[in-house]
């Protein structure tokens, strides 16, 4: 039971005939009892998901902040050659597991209500008509109550991925304050333990990543609420057993903590798949691989040159990303929402095949538009994307009209100049040429091996 972090068993302190001074969710019902609470009880969730925490809990330091900041700023500075996105950061900080949830939870109510909804609504109907006619007006305690167990979920998954994530962007939503780099200590020292390579170079790639993710939701005003709007969209289409639901309240004993934990383990909030909610996934997945694509692409890009094992953490992300962790997995269950770049490598190969055959100028205005970007379909031939990319439909969006009669793309002249200091200058369709969507198109596999046969003493330049 200690899994799931309700703080069971012996040893919680206090009266030990009570339960509300031993475990936070009874606390939170003798207050729902009261008439206090919400329809999602984020309060719970952030008490819970700290609590898992606190026990191996590790603040950060000074010099853990000052490490940072070099990092981030270094990698700032390196990402100006190769986007013409400006830089995104106002200021960095060092977090520990706790920070990372006391920091991001705001903007998790906003990504997981629109699922929490529908599913506390589905919970306040479950009830059989006969036993509603009974609770009178208890009845509405029942949505209360849906919002009570979910908050409990996700304190549970929150905690998970607290234990994982290496930054605030981590897992491609903009979780942390605007303008603010950030890096999980902890987790990046971990990180770099398991892929056997030196801190200060896993930490400047991570810083990488970091700062390219801010320079889009920086500079791509309509960026995030695309992604907000594409998970509101999920949660519009889920359909909610209300046997199952109904069902699972039946064996809840309010009195048996063990109770209720088996019915959340039992996936008494899993919502079924429809064919609304699959073509919503679609078009979110769609817009993180084309996130991720282009952060690991102008990472790839800044880094080539400078970091001896570049290709290998990269390809060691990409994986990392495509297939997600043990935590990420565990939140997907908890709440039905995935966010996981399936398409990352056909992403990255579309991007860096737009670097090499537009240049990074031209390759950034598809931000510029929503209509722009490529869709699921164009990312089946990603490379066919990039040779029609020229309509007159698609330039007038971007502003390239000039290209569009015929004349130099904008940004043409600067692609070749990047090329070189990009190491871009070897055969056209090289996999360092197109970045490291190419490679990926190439064959994965090389980024591995790689990892192996460099050394694990490698420093990162400036």
């Amino acid at each position: 039971m200690s899994n799931f972090g309700f703080g069971f068993g012996p040893g919680s302190g206090g009266d030990p005939d009570d339960l509300s001074g031993k475990i936070p969710l009874f606390a939170e019902l003798q207050r729902l009892l009261s008439g206090t609470g919400g329809p999602v009880n984020w309060d719970l969730a952030r008490q819970l998901a700290i609590s898992n925490l606190a026990g191996d809990h590790r603040s950060t330091t000074a010099s853990d902040a000052a490490e940072v900041s070099e990092a981030i700023r270094l990698a700032d500075h390196w990402l100006d050659d190769v986007t013409d996105l400006p830089s995104g950061i106002s200021t960095t900080q060092a977090w520990s597991q706790v920070d990372w949830v006391e920091k991001t939870i705001g903007t998790w109510a906003s990504v997981c209500d629109p699922v929490a909804g529908r599913v506390v609504a589905a919970m306040s109907s479950a009830l059989p008509p006969e036993v509603a006619a009974q609770a009178g007006p208890m009845a509405p305690m029942m949505a209360q109550l849906g919002g009570l167990m979910f908050g409990a979920q996700l304190g549970q998954g929150l905690a998970a991925l607290a234990g994982e994530v290496v930054s605030a962007t981590d897992v491609g939503l903009p979780l942390g304050p605007q303008g603010t780099g950030a890096l999980v200590v902890r987790n990046v020292e971990e990180l770099a333990s398991g892929l056997e390579r030196g801190l200060e170079e896993v930490r400047l790639f991570l810083a990488l990543r970091e700062a390219a993710h801010h320079r889009l939701y920086s500079h791509v005003p309509w960026l995030r609420q695309q992604l907000i709007e594409a998970v509101d969209a999920y949660g519009r289409g889920i359909t909610i057993d209300p046997n199952a639901i109904s069902s699972a309240i039946g064996e809840i004993d309010p009195t048996n903590p063990e109770s209720l934990q088996n019915a959340l383990a039992g996936g008494l909030f899993e919502p079924q798949n429809t064919d609304a909610q699959n073509a919503a996934l679609r078009r979110l997945e769609t817009l993180l691989a084309l996130i991720e694509g282009w952060v690991d692409t102008v990472v790839s890009a800044s880094s080539r040159d400078r970091m001896h094992g570049s290709a290998a953490l990269s390809e060691a992300m990409r994986r990392r990303r495509a297939s997600g962790g043990p935590a990420e997995q565990t939140f997907a269950t908890l709440v039905g929402l995935e966010l996981r770049p399936r398409r990352l490598r056909e992403a990255a190969t579309l991007w860096g095949a737009m670097t090499q055959r537009h240049g990074p100028s031209v390759r950034d205005t598809l931000w510029n538009h929503p209509d722009l970007l490529p869709t699921p379909d164009d990312l089946d031939d990603a490379l066919g994307f990039v040779s029609n990319y020229g309509t007159s439909q698609n330039l007038e969006l971007a502003g390239l009209e000039e290209f569009a009669a015929g004349g130099e793309p904008q940004g043409s002249s600067d692609a070749q100049g990047s090329g070189d200091a990009e190491g871009s200058g070897e055969p056209q369709g090289s996999s360092d040429a197109e970045g490291s969507g190419s490679h990926d198109a190439q064959g994965s596999g090389e980024g591995s091996d790689g990892s192996g046969s460099s050394s694990q003493n490698d420093k990162p330049g400036s």
